[in-house]
């Protein structure tokens, strides 16, 4: 008998009992309710058998991973009904993803709104049947015969290594060559929804076939998919890339290029608060100005390591392979940069820590299908740093980047939104991604670790998301529906200093090698902007707001008060703009609110005989009227504690 730990509670079950059989043993209920498994901290099948001593959990939909095998099952009937209804299709790929699922097709088939109500009510038909899902595996040659009809599948197939066990998932007259898990039956789904149609290349490669994607959702209760809907539609009034542009805060050219947005005055004028802001609480804090080029020689990048480990996402001017011509890249990151000031003359440990901070332009070649408003450019700017220190200083400085983030953070009303990563490397990363030995990157994560644990910082951990000379901490953020991206990165490396020579002369005379911190304080300024309009949908606070106020007359008689006003407000520091337009001034406040400009001043004839100014509040309405320096003494203390 084998001997299962059930969250401390203790069953023993026959070898080979099925974690199916299992559950159902337990409750049934949970079993009606149950999506998958995880035995000894790995996800699998219900259908797998117990061969040892194990502890298991069993998910359900509350779980992540339940989730994730409830929507991959949504996927392949999805595939399963686009096969009925159009047989010719070629499939590709199906996964579930942190918002729903979504599968490839190879097709001719447009996909519009029409044809997707189609294919989900053909879904709902599958999932009427309740048809069994069966696992089974087969050795190559016969997945390669299942297989045939299936170009992509057997691609995948021939990629697998060699001894890899090929499992495929039965659903009816549906197979698909998949590693699962999977529910037990398509009766288990409840209410799906098919959300979208778009592009995706073959394996995300812009050299492959362009495929057709649909995304879809699906819920155990029909009530949680409306709520799903309901939050989605709120998603998409407050989505950056619709929002910006209808504020006009920035816009995106095709002859320009993608990935290549205009920030428009109201968007530059944001993002100028933002970097005047942070690099102003950079200098309290220590750090020395720079300013560095935007491109150098190849030379600079071999050095370095970007141009073995990062060329494919670099803009190259020149060929990089003609080694007897110049040959120049944008600039990727600005650490190879920053580093020559620090080589600029010799260093002493009485020099240490040396904090580089440098409002930094740069350009990846992102490729076209990750493309996304202001989340993911070609060309952004960033709050970028490098601190050059002892490694006895590395815990104390490390904090203060992390502080630094916090309270950038708090202030700009996104930390209650952000997450913590700690980002490691893959030994057994095929691709040879990274500098250093094992013990080297083991010193790193150990220390970094420490340091994180000291801090008491809630992390997850990412396998392979590293740089690729050191750990890092990513604080990840979502945008409005659900898409995760780094915000702001803190950064340990031990291996690029001795690359540029970085010695230091310690206080025993002998030449050392520092350690140095990659980070920002802010992160992409464009993607930052991006998520601030999501978050207030486009309602910024007072301090962030790109026009202020707005003063507006009843009537042209009050035009040079109204102006009179204006310029005192701009004189004292704020932005201020006269409405003197023939229009009435109830329509002139509407437009004012939905530009969501923060104050309005209306100036009646009783107004301007008092010297007083009506005051209405985007977020409180009627304020009542009030002398203007009243009023400024309000809004300056307003702005002055970035009140949100």
């Amino acid at each position: 008998m084998l001997k299962i730990s059930l969250r401390g509670d203790v069953r023993e079950v026959a070898e080979n009992t099925t974690l199916d059989a299992l559950c159902r043993e337990i409750s049934m209920g949970l079993y009606r309710a149950v999506c998958a498994a995880r035995v000894n901290g790995v996800v699998t099948d219900l259908r797998t058998p117990l061969t040892a001593d194990a502890e298991v959990e069993f998910l359900t939909f509350d779980d992540q991973d339940g989730k994730k095998a409830y929507w991959h099952t949504a996927s392949h009937v999805m595939a399963q009904a686009i096969k009925r209804l159009y047989p010719q299709v070629q499939l590709t790929i199906g996964p579930s993803i942190d918002t729903g699922f979504y599968y490839d097709f190879d097709t001719d088939v447009t996909f519009t709104p029409e044809v997707l109500e189609t294919i989900e009510a053909e879904m709902k038909k599958i999932i009427k049947e309740d048809l069994p899902i069966e696992r089974f595996t087969l050795p190559r040659e016969a997945a390669l015969a299942e297989m045939a009809a299936e170009p992509y599948k057997v691609e995948l197939i021939n990629d697998l290594p060699a001894d890899e066990e090929i499992s495929f998932y039965k659903q009816g007259d549906f197979t698909d060559l998949c590693a699962g898990p999977h529910l037990p039956s398509t009766g288990r789904l409840k209410a799906v929804k098919l959300l979208s149609a778009t592009g995706a290349y073959w394996r995300g490669d812009s050299k492959n076939k362009m495929l057709k994607r649909i995304y879809g959702i699906a819920f155990p209760k029909v009530s949680e998919l409306e709520a799903h809907l309901a939050q989605l539609e709120e998603a998409r009034k407050r989505d950056h890339n619709k929002l910006g542009r209808e504020l006009e805060l920035f816009t995106t050219v095709d002859y320009i290029g993608q990935g290549l947005p205009i920030l428009l005055p109201k968007g530059a004028r944001i993002i100028q608060l933002l970097q005047r802001w942070v690099e102003d609480e950079e200098q309290k804090r220590g750090y020395l100005l720079t300013k560095t080029p935007l491109m150098a020689k190849r030379e600079l990048y071999k050095i370095s390591g970007h141009w073995d480990h990062y060329l494919d996402g670099m803009f190259v001017m020149g060929d990089p392979d003609d080694e007897t011509k110049e040959c120049f890249a944008l600039r990727p990151m600005t650490c190879p940069f920053q580093y020559q000031v620090y080589l600029n003359r010799a260093r002493s440990y009485r020099d240490l820590p040396m904090r580089l901070g440098e409002t930094s332009t740069l350009f990846r070649n992102e490729d076209s299908g990750e493309m996304h408003g202001l989340i993911r450019v070609r060309q952004f700017t960033i709050s970028e740093g490098h601190l050059v220190l002892r490694p006895d200083q590395l815990e104390e400085e490390f904090k203060g980047c992390l502080d630094l983030a916090n309270y950038i953070l708090e202030t700009l009303g996104l930390k209650e939104d952000c997450t913590f990563r700690f980002s490691q490397w893959d030994p057994a990363n095929p691709n040879n991604k990274y500098e250093g030995t094992p013990e080297q990157w083991e010193v790193a994560q150990a220390t970094m670790k420490q340091i994180l644990d000291d801090l008491n910082v809630p992390y997850t951990v990412g396998i392979d998301e590293a740089a690729f000379y050191g750990p890092k901490l990513d604080i990840q953020i979502k945008n409005v529906f659900g898409k995760e991206d780094t915000l702001i990165t803190i950064q340990i490396d031990m291996l690029l200093a001795e690359k540029f020579g970085m010695y230091y002369i310690d206080s025993d005379g002998q030449k050392k090698l520092p350690y140095i911190i990659h980070r920002t304080s802010l992160g992409c300024y464009e993607r930052t902007l991006a998520l601030l309009i999501e978050k207030y949908a486009g309602a910024f606070p007072l301090w962030l707001a790109p026009e202020q106020v707005r003063v507006m007359p009843i009537s042209e008689r009050q035009n040079d008060a109204v102006e009179k006003v204006t310029e005192q407000l701009k004189a004292a520091g704020l932005r201020a703009e006269a409405d003197l337009r023939n229009e009435k001034v109830g329509y002139k406040i509407r437009e004012a609110q939905m530009e969501k400009v923060p104050y309005m001043l209306v100036m009646g004839d009783k107004e301007v005989e008092a010297g007083l100014v009506s005051v209405r509040s985007r977020k409180d309405g009627d304020l009542g009227t009030m002398s203007v320096s009243d009023f400024l003494a309000k809004a300056l203390l307003e702005v002055a504690q970035k009140t949100r």
